[in-house]
């Protein structure tokens, strides 16, 4: 996890797959480039590729699970990014869930969806099926998930986009989910440390 000051907006930006050379990563690095664009804003990539998360009621022998959950419950709001598998979210983001523990880390906090697919109507199955996975362990989860289709076309093999739009909906996800926070978290927290301040 990266150093920060205190006062620092923290976003978790989770890749939904261990597949080397996957769009999954491409489009998340979008979110990131534009989050890191923010002022006052720090980006943990969580890559379950370079980790060891164990199947539920296994032992965490390398305690991998339990620093990504320090790292996703440490954020102000969380982007789950997930290919589109067999019309349903992937594995490796389930995973990632239930390695959150209970009550999740994942509860009361903003997340936003982002779902990538090779087929014309795009991940609009898996991103409805993991709004409802974590709006059960009380995420709050952010309308205007994006889901892009035909994703082997938008980006080139260096992992740019290479289409306008495209990018344009990716970015607007980090865009909304700094909106929500400046809007809803911000100034509840700038709140409490004034009460806090007044009660010294």
């Amino acid at each position: 996890m990266s150093e920060a000051p205190s006062e620092a907006i923290r976003i978790a930006v989770v890749i939904g797959t261990v597949r080397p050379e996957n769009y999954t990563s491409k489009a998340a690095r979008l979110v990131v480039d534009e989050l890191e664009r923010r002022d006052g804003v720090v980006v943990d990539v969580v890559d379950p590729a370079t980790l060891a998360l164990p199947f539920p009621g296994h032992p965490d022998s390398r305690g991998d699970a339990q620093r990504m959950a320090e790292t996703l419950r440490a954020a102000t709001g969380v982007v789950l990014s997930t290919p589109e598998y067999h019309g349903g979210f992937s594995s490796v983001i389930k995973l990632v869930i239930e390695n959150m523990g209970f009550p999740s880390g994942l509860a009361a906090k903003p997340v936003a969806l982002l779902g990538v697919a090779a087929g014309t109507i795009g991940a609009v199955k898996s991103i409805e099926s993991l709004r409802g996975v974590c709006s059960h362990v009380g995420a709050l989860v952010l309308p205007g998930a994006v889901s892009v289709a035909g994703v082997q076309k938008a980006f080139d093999e260096e992992g740019n986009c290479t289409d306008a739009a495209v990018e344009k909906r990716v970015r607007g996800l980090a865009v909304s989910l700094l909106d929500y926070i400046d809007d809803h978290i911000c100034p509840r927290l700038a709140f409490e440390a004034t009460i806090r301040s007044e009660a010294v």
